[in-house]
């Protein structure tokens, strides 16, 4: 069922959910948490998709708060507010909520959702796009139990990444590093098995725009104290994300190499190749794996505040020399 109420009042919306609650058997009980989806008007509807899918392992209100883009026909229309709430089929296990807020309305944010939030129940807030400047200060963040951005979508991700670092706090994340869970397993999973040799030296190859390859050799020079190489010109073959790994030991060198968009190839000195399933994760899974732990990702943090700047005076290092 989806109910538009134009030209109206959180305070109408909160009284129009719990009237179809009433009369249509729409409960809340068994919600888990609040998220809420900060993006902009006409972008709704993908970042909506995936929470419906996540929500069928989260059952959650999902509050969509959109607002126009500066250069947005209607970015100078004035102050209200238009809703429209989505219930059963047509919003997966879960109860949408979309405030599309226009002018005056839409510079308080929190004032949109602190009534509709869940009593009770942790609040987490998602950035697809754009975020601001600080999270955790934010509107938003400050009532946000875990904040997730995604510095893939910035016109420059690798500038994204070291302003997250500077900015970072406990409950912050970001869907660079969520992409980056079956790479890290795969390759713990390695690094598990004999011979149980110190890696000399790494190399990580990658797209430029993929702030995931960035993270993933930052995450391998904190783990493993070795010196780290990343590519980002892994485009040039017509790849995006993470194009591979190399770890380099005594005895020879492990390769897990993405040469195509789902599959790697998994080859150790003195070992068959092994192809092995490594997809690119789409926002369903990266959503459904954040609301999984709603505590701060402090291996993350680590990684972000520790593991990148190491990166980053490596390679200052090597272009001085």
């Amino acid at each position: 069922m989806i109910v538009d109420l134009p030209d109206t009042t959180t305070s109408q919306v909160s009284k129009t959910l719990i009237k179809i609650r009433e009369e249509g058997g729409a409960v809340a009980l068994g919600r888990v948490l609040t998220l809420i989806i900060a993006t902009r008007l006409g972008q709704e509807e993908e970042v909506i998709e995936a929470a419906n899918e996540a929500s069928r392992e989260h059952p959650m209100r999902v509050i969509v708060v959109s607002t126009a883009a500066p250069d947005h026909p209607h970015a100078d229309a004035g102050s209200r507010l238009d809703a429209q709430i989505r219930v059963g089929g047509d919003a997966g296990a879960s109860e949408v909520i979309v405030l599309r807020a226009y002018g005056e309305t839409a510079s308080d944010e929190e004032g949109l959702v602190t009534a509709l939030l869940l009593p009770d129940a942790p609040v987490v807030v998602w950035w697809p796009g754009s975020a601001p400047d600080v999270v955790s200060t934010s509107a938003l963040g400050r009532i946000a139990t875990c904040r997730i951005t995604d510095s893939s979508s910035s016109g420059d991700p690798h500038e994204a990444l070291l302003h997250l670092a500077e900015t970072y706090a406990p409950g912050d994340t970001d869907f660079a590093w969520t992409r980056l869970t079956l790479w890290r397993a795969q390759l713990a999973a390695v690094l598990d098995q004999p011979p149980y040799e110190p890696i000399e030296s790494v190399e990580v190859s990658g797209a430029p725009d993929s702030p995931s390859t960035v993270l993933l050799a930052a995450w391998l020079r904190l783990q493993l104290d070795a010196p780290v190489q990343h590519d980002l010109t892994a485009r040039q073959r017509g790849l995006s994300g993470i194009h591979g790994v190399q770890l380099k030991r005594a005895s020879g060198t492990v390769e897990l190499v993405r040469d195509m968009p789902d599959v790697a190839t998994l080859s150790e000195p003195g070992q068959p190749t092994h192809d092995l399933a490594l997809p690119r994760r789409n926002l369903r899974d990266c959503l459904a794996e954040e609301l999984r732990r709603l505590d701060p990702d402090e291996l993350y943090g680590r990684v972000l505040t520790q593991g990148l700047p190491l990166l980053e005076a490596e390679e200052r290092g090597a272009a001085a020399r």
